[in-house]
């Protein structure tokens, strides 16, 4: 991280800065063995009785005391990324909420309140996409009353890493003491080139044949079997209902079903078209039938569809600490678009 100007580090950003991104080293002190220096790169979300409030692209807020900066500069946003289809976060998140429909939904200005019964924090969570039309204190007070009155918890997922998200409802909600839970990325990819992993044998399958991967608009008992969050054992219960609303919600859906040899179910997909975006979500392989490349199977099978329909662009979400996930969707070719996490409110804590 270069700072220096004629040979001197300089701290070139004050408080008319706050809400541009900015590159900031500040003295730690630290001890021996310890780095004396820290830098820290974010927006600069506010600048209040000599403490500096910076939000990185995950979400994390970090303080930084003034009289500790050693040299600090505004930024510019990072370039574009080349590899995969153009999109802002705002047109994803867009995309992603009408591909998991929430049963219920209510706008607050240019935020959406979302309900399903608790299945799923993407769809029991409140969408922020621009200025709730009130005060953000009004506001929060409104959702945790919306939700207290279904029984949920007020959440509030939050994108960050890209120009249009959200990095000061990050630091803000942070400030009213609203916990920091589940890091997600949103991965993307072009559809095309999906479909043609297909040609290529899956790793894992060599002397083996090609599984058949059906597809159908409904998903049956089996593969909700197979899928893990629809309401446990009761899968005639309100929670089952809940979850088959939402996973049968959307544009253009469809579920894919791998069976096994004895007539089980060996993996199962999903996916939602929309436009030129096809969601794909709830891959799962049964652990008897693993490492042995069905989930590049039923993906492929769900682009080749996809493409039927029009679609040139595929996007997913997988939680950051999913270290296997993220692994098999590199191999396959996709690329971090942005982030998003979930913020909620804790009972007692924080000020609204």
């Amino acid at each position: 991280m270069e700072f220096l100007a004629g040979g001197h580090a300089e701290v070139r950003i004050t408080r008319a800065d706050v809400g541009k991104r900015v590159s900031v080293r500040r003295l730690t002190g630290g001890g021996e063995g310890q780095p004396a220096f820290s830098d820290a790169v974010g927006v600069l979300t506010s600048w209040d009785e000599g403490v500096l409030s910076i939000t990185r692209r995950n979400g994390e807020c970090v303080k930084v005391e003034e009289s500790s900066l050693v040299a600090a500069k505004t930024v510019p946003a990072g370039p574009p990324r080349r590899r995969g289809p153009s999109a802002t976060a705002r047109e994803l998140q867009r995309v992603a909420a009408r591909g998991w429909p929430a049963l219920e939904t209510e706008p607050l200005g240019e935020w959406t309140l979302r309900a399903s019964g608790g299945f799923t924090r993407r769809a029991n969570s409140v969408l922020p996409l621009g200025d709730p039309g009130v005060p953000l204190d009004t506001a929060l007070e409104r959702i945790g009353q919306w939700y207290a009155a279904r029984g949920l918890p007020p959440v509030i997922v939050v994108a960050t890493g890209r120009a249009d998200a959200d990095e000061e409802l990050a630091a803000a909600l942070a400030e009213r003491g609203w916990a920091d839970e589940r890091h997600t990325r949103v991965r993307i990819m072009g559809l095309a080139p999906l479909a043609d992993t297909g040609t290529a044998a899956p790793p894992g399958s060599a002397g083996e044949a090609p599984a058949r991967v059906s597809l159908s608009r409904e998903p049956d008992a089996d593969w909700l079997a197979l899928y893990n969050r629809t309401g446990g054992a009761d899968r005639t219960g309100e929670a089952a209902r809940n979850a088959l609303k939402v996973l049968t919600g959307g544009p253009s859906v469809w579920f894919a079903t791998v069976r096994d040899a004895d007539g089980g179910t060996a993996a199962i997909g999903r996916m939602v078209v929309d436009g030129r975006w096809a969601g794909f979500a709830a891959v799962e392989v049964a652990p008897a039938a693993r490492r042995r490349g069905l989930a590049t199977q039923v993906m492929v099978a769900l682009a080749e569809r996809a493409l039927t329909e029009g679609a040139s662009a595929a996007y997913l979400q997988v939680e950051a600490d999913n270290t296997d996930a993220l692994a098999f969707y590199d191999r396959l070719g996709f690329t971090d678009h942005h982030g998003y996490h979930y913020r909620r409110a804790l009972p007692g804590g924080g000020r609204h």
